[in-house]
């Protein structure tokens, strides 16, 4: 047994370690990790519209679970690379080359393992935290990807915070230089609500209170707020999605947080995670339980919030399956969803404004149903210039994908 398995690791890392033949040598074997969708299919994977380029197993990364994922591009040499959560710690992967791509290392947990890990970047640091018991906020410096030797090493954190200790997720606005993390201890002094520490030196976070009179809140954004609404210009605006409801809270001074407003919708299931439109005028929000709760197909609720302290549903969009709705994103004119067993979704937004959106594309990773369950992808990260897309996959580890 433990032969087959080596052997199965063994084949895995030729694969995603694999490069194409040096100039001259057409005759040598080569692979690529590039698997074009065609025909609806990549492969093994369901797809329309988007090329896997690479693949990386939890065996190769040494994890049994991987959770949230985010990105980091070096400014001094423009190199991608991929971060990603495990129940064990957090993995780098250069990708710059998907042909090449290189597993720099792994930071393991601050305390033990978990299956929930959140991951977000600022000022050339990655800022992580868990549900972990007592793991705080970890701090690492990701300029030190730039020469790794002998990779995959084990990491150290350049930074633990230790202000808190458990988080179900970080959100950071680079505008202000705050991190805020939320689904703290619900009996805390925040009740589980967002934590304001400021992150301006990024090897020294310095906590400055919270918020606490709404519900716990699972997620939120934080925006230096440029939208419709003139009252609030230029002010720090955080949208909680906080379980049963969404608040929206004026957080400018940190002494003295401002509840603007609150709006919830029909047949709440879970008030999960959601993300403005560029424009910041609409919020789409996703509702982790609703599939599996009232059986409709995955959900997405559209509020209008041209006037934030007065704000109103929009609309409904509902997905072809009856997959449950995790992470969304946007960029640009396209939602970036990932949608567990139905892999990510590409949702094309430009007419939200008259109500309506469409999907243009998606990339199935875990193509052995599209049922209302938690397996396949977690998170999505879109906004490298090259196009590269990085997925986190619950089951199959790390996927980069592109548009074709």
């Amino acid at each position: 047994m433990n032969l087959l398995k080596n052997l199965s690791v063994l084949l895995v890392l030729l694969l995603a370690f694999s490069c194409s033949s040096p100039e001259g040598e057409s005759d040598a074997p080569s692979t690529t990790n590039k698997v074009i969708c065609e025909n609806g299919k990549a492969g093994i994977y369901p797809c329309n519209n988007y090329d896997l380029l690479l693949n990386i197993d939890l065996n190769v990364l040494g994890a049994s679970l991987a959770n949230d994922s985010w990105g980091w591009t070096d400014p001094t040499t423009n190199k991608e690379y991929a971060i990603i959560g495990l129940n064990n710690g957090t993995a780098f992967v250069d990708i710059t080359n998907t042909e090449a791509p290189i597993y720099l290392g792994k930071l393991p947990t601050a305390t033990v393992d978990s299956d929930w890990r959140d991951i977000k970047v600022y000022k050339n640091h990655a800022f992580i935290v868990s549900e972990a018991s007592n793991h705080g906020m970890q701090v690492f410096d990701l300029t030190r990807l730039r020469n790794v030797p002998k990779p995959p090493q084990n990491f150290s954190a350049d930074t633990h915070f230790t202000g808190f200790g458990k988080a179900h997720n970080i959100v950071i606005n680079e505008e202000s230089s705050y991190a805020y993390p939320v689904g703290a201890d619900k009996s805390g002094i925040y009740k589980g609500g967002p934590l304001f520490i400021n992150i301006q030196n990024p090897k020294s976070p310095v906590s400055e209170g919270g918020w606490g009179v709404d519900n716990y809140s699972h997620d939120a954004q934080v925006v230096t707020y440029k939208g419709p609404d003139a009252d609030y210009t230029g002010k720090e605006i955080l949208i909680g999605s906080n379980e049963n409801e969404v608040v929206i809270v004026d957080i400018s001074d940190k002494a003295n947080p401002k509840n603007i407003s609150k709006i919830s919708y029909s047949n709440v299931g879970y008030t999960h995670q959601g993300w403005f439109t560029e424009n910041q005028q609409y919020f789409i929000l996703g509702d982790e339980l609703d599939e599996q709760k009232f059986g409709n197909n995955t959900r997405s609720v559209i509020f209008d919030f041209t006037d934030l302290d007065a704000p109103k549903e929009h609309f409904t969009y509902f997905g072809p399956t009856g997959a449950i709705d995790h992470n969304g994103y946007v960029n640009g004119n396209t939602f970036y969803l990932a949608n567990y067993t139905a892999g990510v979704r590409f949702i094309d937004i430009t007419n939200i404004a008259s109500s309506t959106i469409n999907e243009t594309g998606y990339f199935d990773t875990y193509p052995s149903n599209d049922g209302a369950n938690f397996n396949g992808v977690w998170n999505v990260y879109p906004y490298f210039k090259s196009g590269k897309i990085v997925v986190s996959d619950i089951n199959r580890g790390l996927f980069i994908l592109k548009k074709q």
